[in-house]
Parts: C-alpha cells; sequence; structure tokens
C-alpha cells in the first residue's frame, strides 16, 4: 500500500502547468512569461505583482530557472500595460491571486514617470524620423532642379 500511495502523492502536489513552465533548457524569457500569463491571473491581466513575487513563483515551481524567471519578471514589469496599471493601482497581487500590500506612492510616482520618459523618448524619435524624411525630400528636390538645369543648359 505505501508503494502505491507514494507515485500518487507527486503527482497530486505537482500541478500539470507548472510542470510546463519548469523545463527551461530550451525556453527563453518571453516563452516563459507567456507560460505564466497562461496560468497565473496576475499575469495574465498585468496586475501590480506583491513585492517577493519572485519567492512565490519559485515556491510554486521549485525546478525554475532562476535567470530566465528574473528576465520574464523584467520584461513584464516593465511593460507599458504594466507600468499604466501601477499608475492607478492601489493594491499589488499574489501569484494565486489574492490581494497583498498596497502600492506606495512612490511606485505608483516611479511607473508614471518611466512611461513619461518612455513617451518623451518616442516623441524625440519620430520628431527626428520627420526631420530626416523633410531632409531628405528637400535634398531629392535640389538634385532635381540641378539635374533640370543642367539638362536646360546643356541643350543650348
Amino acid at each position: 500500500m505505501n508503494t502505491s500511495t507514494t507515485p500518487q502523492a507527486p503527482a497530486t502536489e505537482t500541478p500539470a502547468a507548472p510542470q510546463a513552465v519548469a523545463q527551461p533548457a530550451s525556453q527563453s524569457a518571453r516563452s516563459l512569461l507567456k507560460q505564466l500569463q497562461q496560468d497565473y491571473a496576475p499575469f495574465r491581466d498585468c496586475l501590480p505583482l506583491s513585492i517577493g513575487i519572485d519567492k512565490q513563483i519559485v515556491a510554486a515551481i521549485p525546478d525554475i530557472n532562476r535567470k530566465l524567471m528574473r528576465a520574464a519578471l523584467g520584461i513584464h514589469t516593465s511593460s507599458q500595460r504594466y507600468l499604466r496599471g501601477m499608475e492607478k493601482a492601489t493594491v499589488r497581487y499574489n501569484l494565486d491571486g489574492s490581494t497583498g500590500a498596497e502600492v506606495t506612492d512612490t511606485h505608483r510616482k516611479h511607473a508614471k514617470e518611466v512611461l513619461q520618459e518612455r513617451f518623451k523618448k518616442e516623441a524625440e524619435r519620430r520628431k527626428a524620423e520627420r526631420e530626416a524624411a523633410v531632409a531628405e525630400e528637400a535634398a531629392k528636390r535640389r538634385q532635381e532642379k540641378l539635374e533640370a538645369l543642367t539638362a536646360k543648359f546643356s541643350r543650348k
């Protein structure tokens, strides 16, 4: 009887979904994040994560590659959707979806500043692209005028 209960215990203790997450050998941080989003609502819904969520993940998935996990967390928490949620959030969420600690004003302010900086850089990049396009168009027009003048005066 003991031998029949021993194989059953690990099968019931370890859910199938986290086992799929725990195979990091051929996995990237993005694929791990995708798996976390499928398995856990706070990731899927981009809810503010509890401080120490990494420890909760390790407890849920003991053989997870920690470097990949940190990279996946970095991708997730720096995403625009997550930061927008953090701007307005009041509560953080644990891995199981239960509420955790409050989101501090400092963390909300940080999320807002990061988003503003990103928007500023994006606006600057677009402006530089527009200016480059205008300069390229002006150079093209100048070249066409020069060619027209050359053609005009070389005929005579």
